[in-house]
């Protein structure tokens, strides 16, 4: 895959979202519970979108 493409540019926004989820998710888990939650769905769904994006990129 090219580095210029709207594709891969999309992938690695994604990617960088979910890295910012998963360390939400790991500082809130002790503190509050409901927020490490959310941000471990909203994580997961990233990742879905990442492997549908994956599997069409191939």
């Amino acid at each position: 895959m090219s580095l210029d493409t709207p594709l891969y540019t999309y992938t690695q926004h994604l990617k960088k979202r979910y890295r910012k989820l998963l360390e939400k998710s790991n500082a809130y888990r002790i503190i509050d519970e409901p927020i490490s939650d959310m941000a471990a769905f909203k994580a997961m769904k990233i990742m879905k979108k990442l492997d549908q994006l994956k599997y069409l990129s191939n």
